[in-house]
């Protein structure tokens, strides 16, 4: 089991279940997420949903060791991109990290603890709010692969931090701190370590007690349109090439025992 699914009330918790890859998404794990998500959508009995990832990480990005082989490499190459995204239900296939393409009519909340990086940036910023433990680390650590942000990363960082900010994590690959995420915008709230999921299921449950049409209608009419979002991620998947040309090989390295533990130096 990849992911688990719990429902409190009318909240879904969806979890990302490989603590022992630090909640990495291989092709199994993404299929799962888009799937969640999907059912989640359609659910009429539930209002908000919350993503978290088991034993103390939210998610290390795409699982570079799947990435290294075959399956890994056709599995980032098979996704489509649906030419209007007007609701989840026109986005027929997954994105790289399973339900980075959605585009949902209900808010999911991200509950982060420990390391956010990668594809899992990626996956926190597809969210409509982040709610962070104090040791949080974010960070575009797939820079130092050659592995391109292809889940939405350089359309969506831009917008939720200005594109000035979102350019230094974007070019850099450095890590950033719970303290520095919420002061340029990437944490909505902070919270002491162990206590993100919490935190989040409060805010979630908080929001199933307002009107849901009302609230639903300005936070859609708060965001990228289908049609808009849809031209932005096309134009960044022009840099899966890219991923064939450099981050096949850095993804073999990964495999190799190189740069563990965000190790800039060792790669």
């Amino acid at each position: 089991m990849t992911i688990t699914c719990e429902t409190h009330g009318r909240v879904r918790v969806i979890t990302i279940a490989r603590p022992e890859v630090r909640n990495a998404v291989d092709p199994a794990t993404a299929r799962a997420l888009f799937d969640a998500f999907r059912d989640f959508e359609a659910d009429d009995t539930l209002d908000v949903a919350v993503l978290t990832g088991a034993g103390g990480h939210f998610c290390a990005g795409f699982d570079l060791k799947a990435a290294a082989g075959p399956a890994g490499r056709d599995w980032i190459a098979a996704v489509d991109i649906a030419d209007d995204w007007s609701d989840a239900a026109s986005q027929p296939v997954p994105g790289p990290m399973g339900p980075s393409r959605l585009l949902l009519t209900k808010p999911v909340i991200a509950a982060v603890e420990g390391y956010a990086v990668a594809g899992g940036i990626e996956l926190a910023a597809w969210c409509d709010m982040r709610v962070v433990a104090e040791t949080v680390t974010f960070g575009v650590f797939c820079r130092r692969w050659g592995v391109p942000l292809i889940d939405g990363g350089t359309v969506r960082l831009p917008r939720i931090m200005g594109q000035g900010r979102a350019n230094d994590l974007i070019l850099t690959g450095r890590p950033v701190a719970a303290e520095e995420a919420a002061r340029i915008g990437l944490a909505d709230r902070v919270v002491p370590q162990g206590e993100a999921l919490t935190a989040a299921l409060e805010i979630a449950v908080a929001l199933t007690r307002f009107p849901q049409a009302c609230m639903r209608a300005d936070f859609l009419s708060a965001r990228l349109s289908g049609p808009e979002l849809a031209r932005a991620i096309r134009r960044e998947w022009a840099s899966f090439g890219t991923f064939l040309a450099e981050g096949m090989d850095g993804a073999a390295r990964f495999a190799s025992g190189k740069g563990r533990k965000g190790d800039f130096d060792d790669i």
